[in-house]
């Protein structure tokens, strides 16, 4: 029995992340573009959010704060999170406003008076891609409110019979990414050069080839690892899961227009129960439970086809800022340097379209 209700976010708990032991950062130099991040400022949860986020402030201070305890953050990519959405206007129009929040986040930063990491350098949204003739005007709305930034849309797929995993949006059915309303405005998102940021869990990963496949021009990018679950009926099964998931991202790496995201595991992975021990793990800890994977999605994408992520603050549930960077670049202590500029800034440049 675990006290951490996995697959939940819960605020980071400032006083347990102090309990971790100090250590030295590892490379400190290697330039770093943190490819998934969000920022928010929750007064409550969001009416028909299917994860209730408490009540919690992350904005550019707190992100900042984390870029600061050592590695060299260049820059950021925001990923969405329901955050700051219009309150009135037509439904399927309303997540511009998350695109219009982060935008202006983006400008302070830009500033130059909060230093050198250029927070939210791109930014990946929401739209609705099944929702038919309304995807283009909302897609070219967050190309306005962008102000240039704008480079795609998440629209995530994770669905789990067992109701204990916590599904990644409400009501959400299998098999979303095969569906002929979402293919056609997956059309329409690569028509305007925008990429698609794909989430699932791990028995999406087939799905998620299919639709690589399907659409080979367009640029996919896959977020933390591929999503493999540890908890609820997944629980005690490690050695499945892991051999189930390595199958699929075997095949999903075959997709030359697909990128893998590096990290975020810690909700779902459930490698161990932050909620219920007496203080953070280190990143050689850390490095240990999610080497099999990280180390995987190298062997099988290469450097020039896998990025880095914090996925702050959710991450910060069970680990800091500085030891997670460290447990990356451990992970990563076998690859070259040209190989490790890649993983940390260089494919993200790209994939992404950054100058930062």
């Amino acid at each position: 029995m675990t006290t951490t209700a996995f697959g939940r976010i819960f605020p980071p708990r400032d006083s347990w992340l102090a309990k971790a032991p100090p250590e030295p950062i590892i490379d400190p130099d290697l330039p770093i573009i943190d490819t998934h991040h969000h920022l928010w400022h929750r007064v409550g949860s969001a009416s028909g959010e299917s994860w209730d986020v408490p009540a919690f402030r992350y904005l550019i201070d707190e992100f900042l704060a984390d870029c600061a305890t050592g590695h060299n953050i260049v820059g950021s990519v925001f990923l969405q999170c329901h955050s700051m959405y219009r309150a009135a206007g037509p439904v399927q129009m309303r997540p511009v406003g998350e695109t219009e929040f982060v935008a202006g986040i983006a400008a302070m930063s830009d500033s130059g008076g909060y230093g050198k990491t250029r927070v939210a350098a791109g930014i990946v949204g929401y739209a609705d891609l099944t929702a038919g003739d309304w995807v283009t005007p909302v897609l070219e709305a967050h190309i306005r409110a962008g102000g240039g930034r704008f480079r795609g849309v998440r629209h995530s797929a994770g669905y789990d019979a067992d109701p204990v995993i916590g599904n990644s949006a409400p009501g959400i059915q299998p098999g979303l990414y095969l569906r002929p309303d979402f293919r056609a405005g997956m059309a329409r998102l690569a028509a305007l050069g925008l990429s698609l940021d794909a989430w699932g869990f791990h028995p999406q990963i087939p799905d998620i080839t299919a639709l690589a496949r399907a659409f080979p021009a367009s640029s996919i990018i896959v977020g933390h690892c591929g999503g493999p679950l540890g908890y609820g009926r997944y629980a005690g099964k490690n050695e499945q899961v892991f051999a189930d998931w390595k199958a699929s991202v075997t095949e999903l790496a075959k997709c030359p227009n697909v990128t893998m995201k590096l990290g975020g595991m810690m909700m779902r992975l459930a490698a161990y129960d932050y909620m219920g021990i007496d203080a953070p793990p280190s990143s050689e800890q850390l490095a240990t439970h999610w080497r099999p994977y990280v180390e995987t999605c190298i062997e099988l994408f290469g450097a020039d086809r896998c990025i880095a992520e914090s996925n702050f603050p959710v991450e910060k549930m069970g680990i800091g800022f500085a030891a997670l960077f460290n447990a990356l670049k451990r992970i990563t202590s076998g690859c070259s340097a040209d190989e490790k500029a890649a993983i940390f800034a260089g494919t993200a440049r790209l994939v992404y379209r950054l100058d930062c």
